[in-house]
Order: C-alpha cells, then structure tokens, then sequence
C-alpha cells in the first residue's frame, strides 16, 4: 500500500494527537513498507514499527490496537529497538470493541453449567499447547506458569521460584501427611514441591496437557500419595473429607465470581486450615485488551480485583485474611525473565509451533512486561485462613 501525502499526513497527525491526549512521551518511530518514515516525540526515537506489506501498513495507518495484533502475530511487522516501550506505548491505539466483549460473556447466560463448559474450553485453548512449548520459557525446576519471588533483580528465575514454593508451603503451616487441593495444577510445580516435602497434593486441571504431564511426573518422581483430578473446582466434590489447605498459583485469574468461588473453597478446606493465592491485578475487572481477550484468554478470564476480592472474604464469613503482598515488581522480572528466555529459543519454537505461536506469546510475555511496568497490571499474594474450630488434635496414646 503506497500512502498518497494526504492520507500519510492524517495519519501522522492522529498518531501525534494521540499521543499528546494519552501523555505518551516515549519517543517512537514508524516505518511502512515503501520505506516513508517519521517519528513520534521529542528525542531519539526508542522503537520503530516496521512494517513489512501492505498488511502492516493498513494495521498501523488504522491506529487500532485489535487490527494492530493481529497484524503482530501474522509477521506483518516487527518492533525494532526496545520491546517493553513498544508495548508500553500501546494507549496511542485506540481499542474499543464491543463486539469482542459481547462474546466474551454471552455464555453468561447459559448458567454455571454452560459457564463451567466455556471455562473448560477458553482454558484449554491456552494451556493446551505442548508442554515442551511452554518449557522453552518457564524456570527448568519446577515450570511454574506464575511469578516467582525475587529477593534480587539479577536472581536466576529457577532460584526466584523455589523461594515461591517455599513461601506457599510455609505460609499454609503444613507438615508431612497434610491433605493439600491445588486449584490450576499447570505443569507440576507445587505437585512437585509438596509432594517432596511429604505433603498429599491433589491438583485440579482442565487442561488434557496438563494432566497427562502431572500424572507422568507423578509416576517418575515416585509421588504415590499425589493425584491428578481433570475437573473444574466447581464441580470437584472433593474425596469425602476436608483438605487442610487450598494452594491456587495464578488461577483466580480464570474465576472470577468470587463468591461462588469462596464457598468452595470453605467446602473443601477445614476449619483453621489456609489458602494460598498468587495473582495478576487490575483496577478493574474484565478489562483486558482485545489482543488479550482474542488471542491469550479467551473467555471470562480476567485479573484479580483485590478490592473486589477482600470484599468478598469478608463477606463471606467463612475467612480471614492472614497475609496481602504486594507483588507487582517480582510479577515483572518474572516475565521479563520468560520473554528473553522465549526470543532465545525463537528458532526451535517456530520450527516446531509455527512463527504465529511464537509471535503471539512474544507479544504476551513483552506486553505484560510493560503492563507491570506501567502500572497496568499489579500482582498480589494472599494468605486466608478458614474459621470456625478444627477438630481437637487427638490425644496421645
């Protein structure tokens, strides 16, 4: 597409009044295909958009972050220069879709049952990618698919992880023999922990992928006590007793009615037993963009609304809130760790997922980055505690 000087001068002037208006003042240039360029800002320009046909000329002379993504994911332009601003400066593109957002929850109305089937199937839709995929980015020890804990910014991400799993099994007060539900089991990670520690860990996943891959490294690792359970938590009626504690890493992203939620967790936990949550956060709930909602999680996922949340807890007569971190900057190096790991493995994982997967994930990992960054996103840890009184421990014999 050649761009006459009227339609390249529209143009130019959208893209500078967008970024006036939305205070963007990371300067930035665009390249389109017959080789016209300018910049945006003051200075020496951090990133160029370059774009490489006619598809990314149309993407990006549309300033529409949805057409933009799409045009990302498909190799109709690259971002030269440093990726974290480029997906920092994503506000100059406007991105109102009501039509995705519609989709997004129209299974409302089919209720819990049709609800949980559309959970099933937008969960699958991420998580079932090969486990080899996800295993080019994630920590080599334990593949967590959320952040670790960085006790500084240049600690190895398979250290910051361990520090992770420490903290959930510590915080939960465990000990050899206690019975743990985990809600979102991914690839093994506290399975694996726990279990070391001796503890008897029940992971719930929806995700055929993931399932197969807990129960073979359950089998290897001799885990005789683990089990694996492919059900949603809505519809697990546990195993005729309560758990002593509920480990959920990331998944509250993927439940967010959190009262519903809250009572199940109070039927399977005892009473004085915890729960341990880790996630990402918003201000405001299902306010995901329409490359998030399209292409990384479909469905009624969205980050945790912390205010919404503890709300809720208290409401719900059934917790206490023992403990609230701050996250946010570990969430980042966290991400920052899996993107670099992922540009790394960029050939292996085009040869063996195609281009469009690695693409897609690379705009996921860097665009979190930024979130985290900017203040978009923000990440928490949460510690509850079940009340009511646990049963007497028995006396000894």
């Amino acid at each position: 597409m050649s761009m006459s000087a009227s339609t390249w001068e529209r143009f130019a002037e959208k893209l500078r009044q967008a970024s006036r208006k939305k205070s963007v003042r990371t300067p930035f240039g665009v390249r389109m295909s017959d080789g016209e360029s300018f910049l945006v800002g003051d200075g020496e320009p951090r990133f160029w958009l370059q774009s490489r046909g006619s598809a990314g000329d149309r993407a990006l002379s549309s300033m529409d972050l949805f057409q933009v993504g799409d045009a990302f994911i498909a190799g109709a332009f690259d971002i030269d220069g440093d990726v974290v601003e480029a997906f920092a400066a994503r506000r100059v593109f406007s991105d109102f879709h009501p039509i995705v957002w519609i989709r997004r929850f129209a299974p409302l109305a089919l209720g819990a049952r049709g609800q949980r089937k559309k959970d099933d199937e937008a969960i699958a839709a991420h998580y079932d990618e090969d486990a080899d995929f996800f295993r080019t980015f994630l920590d080599d020890e334990f593949r967590c698919y959320t952040h670790g804990v960085f006790t500084a910014d240049t600690e190895p991400l398979e250290a910051a992880m361990a520090n992770k799993m420490r903290y959930a099994y510590d915080a939960l007060e465990l000990t050899p023999g206690a019975r743990v539900i985990e809600v979102g089991g991914g690839w093994g990670a506290f399975l694996q922990f726990g279990s070391e520690q001796g503890a008897r860990v029940t992971s719930l996943t929806l995700s055929r992928a993931s399932e197969a891959f807990m129960n073979d490294l359950a089998k290897e690792r001799g885990y005789d006590e683990a089990r694996v359970v492919r059900q949603h938590l809505f519809a697990y009626e546990g195993e005729g007793e309560t758990y002593d504690a509920l480990v959920n890493m990331g998944v509250t992203e993927h439940l967010p009615d959190y009262e519903t939620t809250l009572r199940r967790y109070a039927a399977l936990v005892r009473p004085g037993g915890r729960v341990y949550l880790d996630a990402v956060a918003m201000r405001r709930k299902h306010h995901l963009s329409s490359f998030m909602s399209r292409h990384i999680y479909p469905g009624r996922s969205t980050p945790l609304v912390l205010h919404d949340y503890l709300a809720c807890v208290a409401r719900s007569g059934q917790f206490r809130v023992r403990t609230v971190i701050e996250d946010t900057h570990n969430y980042m190096l966290t991400c920052r760790a899996w993107a670099l790991r992922l540009d790394a493995a960029r050939e292996q994982v085009a040869d063996r997922w195609g281009q469009e997967t690695y693409l897609k994930f690379r705009a996921f990992l860097w665009g979190s980055t930024a979130g985290f960054v900017t203040g978009q996103l923000e990440a928490y840890r949460v510690v509850l505690e079940r009340l009511g009184t646990p049963d007497p421990a028995p006396l000894p014999t």
